[in-house]
């Protein structure tokens, strides 16, 4: 005998699956967006960071990578290569210099090139691995983030992280959103990034990253 197919109300479906469906509906019309508008591109070979929006050029920031080179293992405390994407963002609105420990405000606020100070600050954008050369940096803790030694930039002297001025984590925590997209390279970025070669893209120099117009 044939099956019928039957059209089954939610007033008739028992109350725990109904609130199932509802919760489901809930988070599904509830969760983030993915950012699919820009990608942040990172050249170890430049020490530079730049910021791409619909695959044009918004900005490039001076940055730091590891001092101990590339690489993905565990307790290795280099910088991971490929595809990665933000996982998650730390420090919404809080003050330039805000101190992080294990991803939490510890009271402290710290000036740019303070004697003796290098802690995290101001924000944190959290690096998932897209592919088997990155799959630990989720693990391993590496971040984009806020460094109070700013005369550092422009050299490989972090313990793995990306790090970046006070001022301008801030400005691309504000332009990034979850899920966005980050290439880490070794290459400069000149061989990566559309428009630098061919210089279709004019820039100009202002304190705190390099803007185009």
């Amino acid at each position: 005998m044939p099956l019928q197919a039957q059209v089954v109300s939610l007033a008739e479906l028992p109350i725990n699956l109904v609130l199932c469906f509802l919760g489901a509906f809930l988070l599904a019309s509830c969760a983030t967006p993915k950012d699919v508008q820009h990608h942040v591109v990172i050249s170890v070979k430049d020490q530079k960071l730049a910021l791409l929006d619909r695959e044009t050029l918004v900005a490039i920031y001076p940055i730091s990578t590891s001092k101990y080179g590339l690489g993905d293992w565990r307790g290795s405390y280099r910088t991971p290569l490929g595809e990665l994407e933000i996982a998650q963002k730390i420090g919404a609105g809080v003050p330039p210099g805000t101190v992080f420990k294990d991803r939490i405000r510890t009271g402290e606020i710290v000036l740019p090139n303070a004697a003796g100070r290098d802690p995290i600050v101001s924000r944190i954008l959290w690096l998932r691995g897209r592919e088997p050369q990155n799959a630990n940096a989720f693990g391993r803790d590496i971040y984009i983030h806020g460094t109070p030694e700013e005369r550092n930039l422009g050299l490989p002297v972090s313990y793995g992280c990306v790090r970046m001025s006070s001022n301008d984590v801030i400005k691309l925590y504000e332009m990034v959103g979850l899920g966005a997209q980050v290439t880490i390279v070794a290459a400069p970025l000149v061989e990566v990034v559309p428009g630098l070669a061919n210089g279709t893209q004019v820039a100009s120099i202002r304190r705190g990253g390099t803007f185009v117009h």
